[in-house]
């Protein structure tokens, strides 16, 4: 009887060391998990820094101000911009934003297009500008299923303008930043759209899991497991990041990169400053690397985020004009001229795989160019 008590004993006491082994690997990788979350929640929930090129080059440019609605209902303000000179239009360029600016920063960007003859719509995404803000939503820099909203709803507001006028409802798209991203979100499925232009745009989902590898290996207390984490966990913790920010936010943050993987052969330009201390380099590198083509990628020297319109200005304007002159422009005479050189340039190099996490600076600008044909 002694020795059945004692293998009783024995056999517990393994039973409960293992339990609260189990329990311990359970309960560890629960808490870090935890943390990291929060962490990143801190991050999504942060302001975006200040609007590092001011909102416009003077006062809104003069045009037909409008009122529609997002796709969900919530009412929106725009103005529609007239190009110069006369005949036939060029065609309409819908211009989306970046995050804490207005839809007067269009003139700075789409001056260009407008002496061109193209013409541009610009509205102000809910909460920006004249647009109202919609209660219980707070925007942030992070391109959400609001924001997509409202490009889809410009998307069909400019699309009826222009079959009321006899027009095609073929639009190009040019986004900055967050109003890159969701460019591309309402992009799928929409046929009328034949040109996307973006500049500092990113996806959130690599974007998170980018800063997620950087802040844990800052904040983690044994550095070599933080950066030896596989990738099975980043795409966990992903997955737990945007679950509480459904729940704690109230929307959704949508995947730029799994929409561009759906655009088929949607022309894209993707503009990124080479020193962007904001979004790496490499986010656009990402985007550009998963479209199917015509695609192009120019990497601005010595400009940082959203700052190529400002350190180079009139390549800025050439390299705009020549993409929407190929992919967007009908009959005048204009936007012929424009689209008869293709988008070339000397610094033009082959398709260069840049390292992600980026931690460095391209080799001069570059413009990689893939006409016709995905990677």
């Amino acid at each position: 009887m002694a020795e059945a008590g004692l293998d009783w004993t024995w056999i517990a006491t393994i039973a409960l060391g293992s339990a609260a082994a189990v329990a311990l690997l359970l309960v560890y990788p629960a808490m870090v998990l935890r943390k990291y979350v929060r962490i990143m929640i801190h991050i999504m929930d942060d302001k975006a820094p200040l609007v590092e090129n001011g909102n416009s080059d003077g006062p809104e440019l003069e045009g037909e101000k409008v009122s529609f609605r997002a796709t969900d209902g919530h009412g929106l303000e725009g103005v529609i911009l007239s190009g110069r000179g006369s005949g036939r239009k060029a065609g309409m360029v819908v211009f989306a934003h970046e995050f804490g600016s207005d839809r007067s920063s269009c003139q700075r960007y789409c001056r260009p297009l407008l002496e061109a003859g193209y013409d541009v719509f610009g509205f102000d995404f809910r909460g920006h500008g004249a647009s109202a803000s919609e209660p219980g939503y707070r925007p942030r820099q992070w391109p959400s299923d609001r924001e997509q909203a409202d490009m889809l709803g410009a998307i069909a507001f400019i699309g009826s303008w222009l079959e009321q006028r006899g027009r095609p409802r073929d639009v190009g798209l040019f986004g900055i930043s967050r109003g890159g991203g969701a460019a591309i979100l309402a992009s799928q499925g929409i046929p009328s759209i034949k040109a996307i232009v973006t500049d500092g745009a990113f996806s959130s989902d690599a974007t998170i899991e980018y800063l997620m590898r950087r802040f844990a290996t800052i904040f983690a207390k044994i550095r070599v497991v933080a950066e030896n984490h596989p990738p099975t966990f980043w795409r966990f913790l992903r997955w737990l990041l945007f679950r509480e920010c459904r729940r704690k936010f109230h929307c959704t943050f949508p995947s730029v990169r799994k929409a561009v993987v759906k655009l088929r052969r949607k022309p894209m330009l993707l503009i990124h400053g080479e020193k962007d201390s904001y979004i790496p380099i490499a986010q656009s590198q990402a985007l550009y690397e998963v479209a199917h083509g015509p695609k192009y990628l120019w990497i601005v020297p010595s400009a940082s985020h959203n700052q190529g319109i400002m350190v180079q200005p009139d390549e800025y304007a050439r390299k705009v004009l020549r993409f929407f002159g190929e992919h967007l422009a009908t009959a005048t005479e204009t936007a012929t001229a424009s689209a008869a050189e293709p988008i070339r340039s000397p610094n033009i190099m082959p398709p260069k795989k840049i390292p992600a996490p980026y931690v460095g600076a391209a080799a001069g600008a570059t413009v990689h160019h893939t006409p016709g044909q995905s990677q």
